[in-house]
């Protein structure tokens, strides 16, 4: 049985996706997007999973809960204004910070530094997806954008 509501879990979930999604736009391609969003639902997907005894993703990233009526996560209103200001990743990280006010008092610190974890390794494996460039092919897996973007995330979860 969870202790979160199902507004807790949406944000628990949101964190993540939003850290993936945010990765993704910052270097954006016809052909990488769709191998980055096929990287991040392996993520999502293998979440419970690869971390069996995390009430936290238990939670928020079981196959119940994923297909739960109760767990509707708005679509993102992106605009390229956002991507290129910044303001992407600047609201990414106010749902990180969402989030881990969620878990505050409801996970040992070691539930939350996985969560933390796992929601960076969800931007790490969007950029370590595809190449650089348009069709994703470059040499280069993660660009300096992208770079940038996880540098960010990572001095936000504080790891």
């Amino acid at each position: 049985m969870s202790n979160y509501t199902p507004t807790e879990l949406q944000t628990l979930v949101k964190a993540p996706m939003m850290t993936g999604l945010s990765v993704a736009m910052v270097d954006m391609g016809i052909v990488s997007t769709a191998i980055e969003a096929a990287a991040m639902s392996k993520q999502i997907a293998g979440a419970a999973e690869k971390y069996p005894t995390n009430s936290v993703i238990q939670a928020a990233f079981s196959e119940a809960t994923l297909k739960s009526r109760d767990l509707k996560l708005d679509k993102p209103d992106i605009k390229p204004e956002d991507v290129k200001s910044g303001a992407m990743i600047d609201q990414a990280i106010a749902d990180i910070n969402a989030a881990l006010a969620v878990v505050a008092g409801k996970a040992s610190d070691a539930e939350v530094a996985e969560y933390k974890q796992f929601i960076y390794d969800c931007g790490t494996a969007v950029a370590e997806a595809a190449g650089e460039g348009l069709f994703g092919t470059g040499s280069n897996k993660v660009s300096a954008s992208e770079a940038a973007a996880l540098a960010k995330f990572k001095a936000a979860l504080g790891i």
